[in-house]
């Protein structure tokens, strides 16, 4: 009897993926304001006049930024699809081996 009674799972438009146009998007706005922040620290490193103390803070900002910024620009977000790769169909016909070579 409760067959007919279950409901059926209704997806809602906020359980979509970003598309990948955003996802990329979105990791350069975050690439561009990290390596900002190492500019400025580059910059505040050699023109302001503080302790040493604080210069090496900067300059430990503008060497390390980089790598940080790089490594969150590669990182997809989780809600971001999954790559595809291209799988030849069953019926697409192949170069025979004798014939793969250039000028045949």
């Amino acid at each position: 009897m409760r067959g007919w009674r279950t409901r059926k799972q209704v997806h809602q438009v906020t359980d979509a993926q970003p598309s990948l146009s955003d996802d990329v998007r979105k990791r350069e706005i975050s690439y561009f304001i990290k390596m900002g922040i190492r500019t400025l620290c580059l910059i505040l490193a050699v023109v302001v006049p503080v302790p040493w103390p604080y210069r090496l803070l900067f300059i430990a900002g503008a060497v390390f930024l980089p790598y940080i910024a790089v490594i969150g620009a590669n990182e997809r977000s989780k809600d971001s699809p999954p790559p595809t790769f291209h799988t030849p169909e069953a019926n697409q016909s192949e170069i025979p081996l004798h014939r793969r070579e250039i000028g045949s």
